[in-house]
C-alpha cells in the first residue's frame, strides 16, 4: 500500500488513528469499530470491549445495529489485512449511544456536523446560499463560476421537484435519472465521471468547469422542459425523459468539441484548478 493509500485509509480522533475504507459503490467511508471504541474508551483491549457490546445490544434487541456492521478487511497492527467489523456513519451515531465516554459527544457532533448543516438548511434556505457563497469564495472559485453554480442548484430543485410532482422517489431513483442524464450529455456515467476528476465524496458540480456546468444545466432543464410536456406517468417512461434532456446537452457538447476541436469533460477538479489561480 503506499504513502498516499495509507493517510488516505486513517482518520485521527482524539490522537487515536481510526481505520477507514471507502465503498465506491456506496460512496460511503466504512471506519473500524474496534479503533473508534479504542479512541472513546480507552480500553486496553477494544476487541472484548467489542465483544460485550455487541452482546448486549443483540440482548436488548438492537441486533440491527449490529448486523450492518460488515466485516472489512483492513491493515491490522503486524501490517496485514486482516477482517475487521467496520460501520458507516449513520451505524457508528447509533453503535456509539452506548458507550458511556466523554468523548462521545464530540465524536458524534464530528460526524453529524454535515447532516446537521443540511437540516439547518432546509429550514432556511438562504442560509445554504449564504454558506455555499462564502464556502466557495474561500475556495478560490471565480464570481462567474459562483454564479453559474446557484444557477446551476435552482435549476436542480426545478427538476427534483418536477420528478416527486411524477412519482419518483428521492434517494436512488433520484440517483438513477441523474445517471441517465449524465450518460446521455457526457458519455459516462456520474460514478465514471467522478473517477475521472479523482473525487470520492466530493460534489461532482463543484468541480465542474464553467463549460460543464453549463451543460449539465443545459441537460437538467431540459429534462424539466421535456418532463412537463410528455408527463411520464412511471419510473421508465421516467427514465427516457431523462435520456432525451441529456441528449440535448450532449448534441450541445459534441457541437462544441467539433468547431473547437476540444473536449469538454476535463480532467480538472476544484484542487487542480484553484492551483491556476483561480476556478473558472
Amino acid at each position: 500500500m503506499s504513502k498516499e493509500s495509507k493517510n488516505k485509509a486513517l482518520a485521527i480522533f482524539a490522537g487515536k488513528q481510526i481505520r477507514r475504507h471507502w465503498d465506491e459503490e456506496k460512496e460511503l467511508w466504512y471506519f473500524a469499530v474496534v479503533d473508534v471504541i479504542a479512541s472513546l474508551t480507552n480500553s486496553d483491549n477494544p476487541q472484548v470491549y467489542w465483544r460485550v457490546l455487541k452482546k448486549r445490544l443483540t440482548d436488548e434487541g438492537a441486533n440491527e445495529t449490529v448486523t450492518k456492521c460488515n466485516a472489512l478487511k483492513m491493515l491490522a497492527p503486524d501490517g496485514k489485512m486482516r477482517l475487521t467489523d467496520a460501520a458507516d456513519t449513520e451505524t457508528l451515531l447509533r453503535l456509539i449511544q452506548s458507550i458511556p465516554s466523554p468523548k462521545t459527544e464530540p465524536f458524534k457532533l464530528w460526524l453529524a456536523r454535515v447532516g446537521y448543516e443540511r437540516l439547518e438548511e432546509t429550514s432556511d434556505p438562504e442560509l445554504a446560499i449564504n454558506r455555499a457563497l462564502k464556502t466557495y469564495f474561500r475556495k478560490g472559485y471565480s464570481l462567474e463560476w459562483i454564479n453559474q453554480r446557484l444557477k446551476s442548484i435552482e435549476i436542480r430543485k426545478a427538476l427534483t421537484d418536477e420528478w416527486e410532482k411524477r412519482g419518483v422517489k428521492e434517494g436512488l431513483e433520484f440517483a438513477i435519472l441523474t445517471d441517465e442524464i449524465t450518460k446521455a450529455w457526457a458519455e459516462m456515467s456520474t460514478k465514471e465521471y467522478k473517477k475521472l476528476k479523482n473525487l470520492k465524496k466530493e460534489n461532482l458540480r463543484d468541480n465542474m468547469t464553467n463549460l460543464e456546468l453549463v451543460l449539465n444545466m443545459l441537460a437538467e432543464t431540459a429534462t424539466t422542459e421535456i418532463s412537463q410536456a410528455v408527463e411520464p406517468k412511471d419510473f421508465e417512461e421516467n427514465k427516457t425523459v431523462a435520456q432525451e434532456g441529456g441528449g440535448v446537452a450532449g448534441n450541445a457538447r459534441r457541437e462544441i468539441e467539433s468547431k473547437t476541436g476540444k473536449k469538454v469533460i476535463s480532467r480538472k477538479n476544484a484542487k487542480i484548478l484553484s492551483n491556476n489561480k483561480k476556478l473558472k
